[in-house]
């Protein structure tokens, strides 16, 4: 798909057609919101006081995603997007172990940025992938200990941040063998959970939206099973949830598009989904052990101590010890004709998601994590290649705009702007 995102034709889903319950009454006191990029409300509110607020409903809002790693996310990097959302994830290991969620980077800055007037995602992450860690049984003292930390996090952000996803990558972040049997029995617990807590201490209505977390890998059918049509089928039966999250990392847009094909025909009319993550890593993976493209060999080869044989894992793993300047990065881009030929990869995916009249909210990674230059191999995951901002990969002055991804960034830009023109509901 190739079209203009500034005259692509969207479908738009409107507030009016909401199922009963979506858009909650007023009556939880939150700060001041100023209207948002694919938001459904309109006008600035001209005080900055806390107000009675409904709660923000996104309709295909495009925002920045910081994941774990919120440096160098702050106001004038989100304004100079020209985004209103925002969104991470926070570790409930982290709380279990004594921090307390408003000192976790992630929940900190998402609660700074909702008192700017930013609308805010925060998806909480369970990690039970590891061989010794085993998903708790409903009922048991290790889930009332999951729950405790769930619970510490709902007192810091219930109607602070706008939407919450309960789980980040499910599917990725339990052992194989659980998926089929416990994984559903323990979200499940955790989302009638956390629904009760809200009811209980936001009975009038609460700012904070709830959707479960995120599908993975729609696109293998080693990955589809009974599990994940239940993980929808879930979502269907229980009004209290939105709707659902997916990440769609894939190899090709054709990929991405099962995502689509597999939940939309399942996941109830009045659902709405969010892709808080989606790249083409996979695809950018398979190029690592390959040589880099020889016209920027012999462009840069002299200048950068590159040969015929040098591997695109060897140039990035010297580029995270020597950055670049912006004209040797863009150049490397430019140049791979893997990245090249799908420069507009995340343009076209926010105007399909868009088109489907479904999607609530979509967020791309805004800036290169650190640990993304770690431990670079020729298996290695190019995190670095999917963000707007590319601050580890090239040189920048301290205090000055931080560099750009080619392309990518103007897209990003151009996509908000043909939000801002449809009209609201």
């Amino acid at each position: 798909m190739q079209s203009d995102p500034a005259h692509a034709p969207l479908s738009r889903r409107r507030v009016i057609g909401l199922s009963a319950g979506a858009l909650l009454a007023a009556g939880c006191t939150g700060g001041a919101k100023r209207e948002g990029r694919g938001n459904d409300i309109s006008g600035k509110p001209e005080s900055t006081e806390p107000v009675k607020t409904h709660a923000i409903v996104p309709d295909g809002a495009l925002g920045a995603n910081f994941n774990e790693d919120p440096t160098y996310v702050d106001k004038a990097v989100l304004d100079d997007l020209g985004t209103s959302w925002v969104r991470g994830f926070t570790m409930l290991d982290h709380v279990k172990q004594g921090t307390a969620p408003e000192r976790l980077r992630a929940v900190e800055s998402l609660l700074s940025m909702h008192g700017q007037g930013f609308g805010t995602i925060l998806a909480l992450k369970f990690q039970f992938r590891r061989k010794d860690r085993t998903l708790p049984v409903p009922g048991s003292r290790e889930m009332r200990a999951e729950l405790a930390a769930v619970d510490r996090v709902l007192d810091a952000v219930l109607d602070k941040v706008d939407i919450l996803t309960l789980g980040n990558e499910p599917f990725l972040e339990t052992r194989p063998q659980e998926r089929r049997t416990k994984l559903n029995p323990f979200y499940q617990t955790v989302a009638k959970h956390v629904i009760g807590y809200r009811d209980e201490h936001y009975p009038e209505g609460c700012r904070t939206r709830l959707h479960m977390g995120a599908l993975n890998h729609l696109d293998d059918p080693a990955m589809l099973s009974d599990a994940t049509g239940e993980w929808i089928d879930f979502v269907n039966r229980t009004p209290q949830l939105d709707g659902l999250d997916m990440h769609p990392h894939v190899t090709s847009a054709g990929a991405a598009q099962k995502y689509l094909d597999y939940v939309l025909p399942r996941l109830d009319g009045s659902k709405t989904f969010l892709v808080t993550e989606f790249s083409l890593v996979n695809h950018y993976q398979r190029q690592m052990p390959k040589p880099l493209a020889a016209p920027f060999v012999t462009a840069y080869g002299k200048e950068l101590g590159l040969g015929r044989d040098t591997r695109v894992w060897q140039f990035l793993e010297a580029v995270a010890q020597r950055p670049l300047t912006s004209e040797q990065w863009r150049d490397f881009l430019r140049m791979s004709p893997w990245f090249e030929d799908h420069k507009h990869f995340m343009r076209d995916q926010v105007t399909a998601y868009r088109e489907t009249g479904r999607l609530a909210a979509a967020t791309y990674g805004v800036v290169q994590g650190r640990a993304s230059l770690r431990d670079i191999t020729e298996n290695t995951k190019p995190w670095m290649l999917n963000s707007l901002y590319v601050p580890r990969t090239v040189r920048h002055q301290r205090g000055t705009p931080l560099p750009r991804t080619y392309t990518v960034f103007d897209d990003f830009t151009a996509l908000q702007r043909a939000q801002d023109r449809l009209p609201r509901s």
